[in-house]
């Protein structure tokens, strides 16, 4: 961080009511911004820092007022600096639905109430009442970032593919997302899963659950948060208690198809996990952060899973053609430069 990004943050502290206090890095994720956790006497807040122009804080904002207008325990927005790219949030905790299943926590239970907390998020968010600035989760999103598993983990594994198996690929996707990509049924979160869970027990109901990192919410089908949740990037959910939040997800709905719901399940599955295998290679080949290759042989089991479904033959077809087994694997991080030859 640059001393005079460090400075226009604590100057925006200063303004907020908040000169003099201590501050510790608390979190830095994939994207370019950064958390802090603020605390002065008793008072305790959390800063984001999200610099322009890579990041807009005006998202963040629109999401969290309106989730909290739903009663959902999303943070409050205590003070912000649109243009500087700075907000003050309320402090939930460390409690992340991660941390308190590797402290032993009930995991049937947290996930149960995750569950419900979609079951109530789809029944309050619409098109209609969501902020108007929400943009739709359509077929050009999705398809662009399917995309990015031929951008960067082919080249990356070797194999970088011609423009006609990129068309092929592309047109694959077109065809098994045509069932979900014009569906606008609720508010969709994207990254639900528990590293952006957490657990406030001192709440009520689905209040219980907080949550994290929603800034870049679409309106879209309301399969893709539960498939967010049980097929999870970064932590192995067997099968069996993904098919009991299943099924509690359609019983508590009452209007929900449960084969049409796999469906989509799959459909938005498989996307997700080929646009993460490209980003997760992205963030270690472009942006020097190899920790994320780690959790690529769990994405491709899950690609792979997701794949058997009928909806998604063509892609399935695409994946048997280009990507045989040799080529599903993790791969080798470029060498970074040296802090020498980035000063040349």
């Amino acid at each position: 961080m640059s001393d005079k990004r460090t400075e226009s943050r604590l100057n925006f502290l200063a303004n907020a009511g908040w000169a003099g206090a201590k501050v510790e890095i608390l979190a830095a994720d994939a994207s370019f911004r950064s958390y802090y956790r603020v605390g002065h006497g008793e008072r305790r807040c959390v800063l984001m820092d999200a610099p322009p122009p890579e990041e807009d804080v005006r998202p963040f904002v629109a999401i969290a007022r309106y989730l909290g207008q739903l009663g959902f325990s999303a943070p409050k927005v205590l003070a912000e600096d649109e243009r500087r790219g700075f907000l003050l949030l309320e402090d939930l905790g460390d409690d992340t639905y991660t941390r308190v299943f590797d402290a032993g926590g009930d995991q049937e239970r947290l996930y149960e109430i995750a569950v419900d907390t979609l079951v109530h998020l789809h029944e309050l968010s619409s098109a209609k009442t969501a902020p108007v600035e929400i943009p739709p989760y359509d077929m050009e999103k999705l398809v662009n970032e399917a995309m990015l598993f031929v951008d960067w983990y082919m080249p990356a594994v070797g194999k970088p593919v011609s423009d006609h198996a990129r068309k092929a690929y592309e047109d694959s996707w077109r065809t098994s997302f045509a069932g979900v990509a014009e569906k606008r049924e609720t508010l969709v979160l994207r990254d639900y899963h528990v590293d952006n869970l957490m657990w406030l027990p001192e709440r009520a109901g689905t209040a219980r659950c907080g949550l994290l990192d929603f800034q870049d919410a679409l309106i879209g089908a309301r399969a893709y948060d539960l498939m967010s949740l049980i097929e999870d990037a970064r932590r192995d959910v067997d099968h069996q208690r993904a098919d009991r939040l299943i099924a509690r997800y359609v019983a508590a709905c009452g209007d929900v198809h449960e084969t049409a719901l796999r469906r989509d399940i799959a459909i938005l599955g498989a996307g997700r996990h080929a646009k993460v295998i490209g980003i997760f290679t992205r963030l270690c080949n472009r942006d020097g952060k190899p920790q994320y290759l780690s959790h690529i042989p769990r994405v491709w089991r899950l690609l792979e899973y997701d794949l058997g479904h009928s909806a998604l033959k063509p892609v399935a077809d695409w994946f048997t053609e280009h990507v045989p087994a040799e080529l599903r694997v993790t791969p080798t991080p470029k060498p970074q430069p040296t802090e020498a030859a980035n000063d040349r």
